[in-house]
């Protein structure tokens, strides 16, 4: 976010959660677009905005729902971890490119979920706590909530967009999903 001007734009946030990047925005958008399937998750979104005067609209969307948007209506869409949820992806991924300007950005994040690292932190952490304090299956949770791994994400928004920067976090150097725990992107809608 830090590297893209917001000032003038039309953003469409997908999953908007709290939009904790706000502190990294470069200028205010002419409007951001909230897309949710939340309505909580909406209205927390649309406090923050708000409270940093950003011009703004929500879109309350079923799961699957098309976005009613025009073609070519936005300049960037923003999506932190969110596309990990989305399936079946690529006809997400095709409805985000046909809202998208002609050479407009997606910029956001996923969990390096499928690596090894990331598998590791989550039997650690969040699955020992799970298998301790409740009766909840916690594999069955995450195989529901994320149905699509880190690198099957790359592969289908390499196929939509033009990858312009991959980053993996802690270690930007070692460009191995295995080592990571997020990834994070910025991809461009092709302008011809």
């Amino acid at each position: 976010m830090k590297d893209f001007p917001m000032l003038g734009k039309m953003v469409l946030e997908i999953g908007a959660g709290d939009i904790r990047h706000l502190v990294h925005w470069q200028g205010k958008p002419v409007s951001c677009l909230l897309a949710d399937v939340h309505p909580a998750m909406m209205e927390k979104a649309q406090r923050r905005l708000q409270e940093h005067g950003v011009k703004h609209q929500t879109l309350l969307l079923e799961r699957g729902q098309r976005l009613p948007l025009p073609d070519a209506s936005v300049d960037a869409i923003v999506s932190f971890y969110s596309l990990e949820h989305l399936y079946p992806l690529s006809p997400y991924l095709m409805e985000m490119r046909r809202v998208l300007k002609p050479g407009g950005i997606l910029i956001g994040a996923i969990p390096a979920e499928g690596g090894l690292a990331w598998g590791l932190g989550r039997l650690l952490t969040s699955r020992r706590w799970f298998k301790q304090n409740t009766t909840i299956d916690p594999d069955k949770i995450i195989c529901w909530e994320h149905p699509n791994f880190a690198d099957d994400i790359l592969i289908n928004l390499d196929r939509v967009f033009q990858r312009q920067q991959v980053t993996y976090w802690p270690f930007p150097w070692l460009r191995w999903l295995d080592c990571s725990l997020i990834l994070r992107f910025r991809y461009q809608k092709r302008k011809s």
